[in-house]
C-alpha cells in the first residue's frame, strides 16, 4: 500500500513559488502530489496538468531517461519509506512479550491515558523497590483492568511473603513475568493475616 503522507515544508513552498503565479503553484503542487504517489513522472504526466511546456514548473523537475522527479519530493519520500521500514522491522525484531515491543506503544498507539482504572503510581508507592519506573509504567499501560485490580489486591501478600528482600523481584520483572499470579505458601499468607489483624488491634 502506498504510504498517503509525506513531510511537507511549507515555508520552504512559498519562498521557492514566490515568482509563480496562483495558476503556476497549483499545477507545481498537483505534480509533487502525483510523483509522491507513481514514483516519477512522464512527459505526459507533465503536460497534462500545465496543457502546454512552462519553463518555471519544469525546471522544478530533473528529467531523466524520459522520466521527471522534483528532487525534494523524492528525497523526502525515501526518508519516510526507511522509516517507515524501520519501524516495521523494529516492531518484528524487538517482540518479546504480547506481540508487541515496549517502545512501540506510546509511537505508535494511541492510548487513551484517562481509561486507565488505577493510576500507575499506586503500584509504584505499593512496590518498595524502586527501578526502572519509566519501562513499568509502560508496562502498566498495557495490563488490563481486571489485571491492574488484581495486582493491587494481591501485592501485599506478595511482598510480605518475601523474607529475603534480596530476592525481590524488580517491578518490571514482577509484571513482565505476571508474578501476581504466583501462587503464595499457605504459611506466608496465614502470617500475612495474622499480621493484618495484630495491626488492626493494635
Amino acid at each position: 500500500m502506498k504510504d498517503p503522507a509525506v513531510l511537507f515544508y511549507t515555508a520552504d513552498f512559498i519562498t521557492g513559488t514566490l515568482t509563480m503565479s496562483y495558476e503556476q503553484k497549483g499545477k507545481y503542487i498537483t505534480l509533487l502530489c502525483l510523483q509522491h504517489q507513481k514514483g516519477y513522472l512522464t512527459e505526459k504526466d507533465m503536460l497534462n496538468i500545465c496543457f502546454t511546456y512552462d519553463e518555471d514548473i519544469f525546471n522544478k523537475f530533473i528529467e531523466k531517461d524520459g522520466k521527471y522527479y522534483n528532487e525534494r519530493m523524492f528525497k523526502e519520500s525515501e526518508k519516510r519509506r526507511k522509516y517507515s521500514e524501520s519501524r516495521r522491522i523494529n516492531r518484528l525484531a524487538t517482540k518479546e512479550e504480547n506481540n508487541i515491543c515496549d517502545t512501540y506503544d506510546e509511537h505508535m498507539e494511541n492510548i487513551n491515558i484517562n481509561s486507565i482504572n488505577i493510576e500507575f503510581d499506586e503500584f509504584w508507592n505499593l512496590y518498595d523497590k524502586k527501578i526502572a519506573k519509566v519501562k513499568c509504567e509502560q508496562k502498566w499501560k498495557k495490563l488490563k483492568d481486571t489485571e491492574r485490580e488484581e495486582i493491587i489486591k494481591t501485592l501485599p501478600k506478595f511482598l510480605a511473603a518475601i523474607k529475603d528482600k534480596q530476592f525481590q523481584p524488580h517491578p518490571y520483572t514482577y509484571l513482565n513475568q505476571r508474578r501476581w499470579e504466583d501462587e503464595l505458601p499457605k504459611d506466608d499468607i496465614d502470617e500475612f493475616n495474622k499480621k493484618i489483624k495484630e495491626a488492626k488491634s493494635g
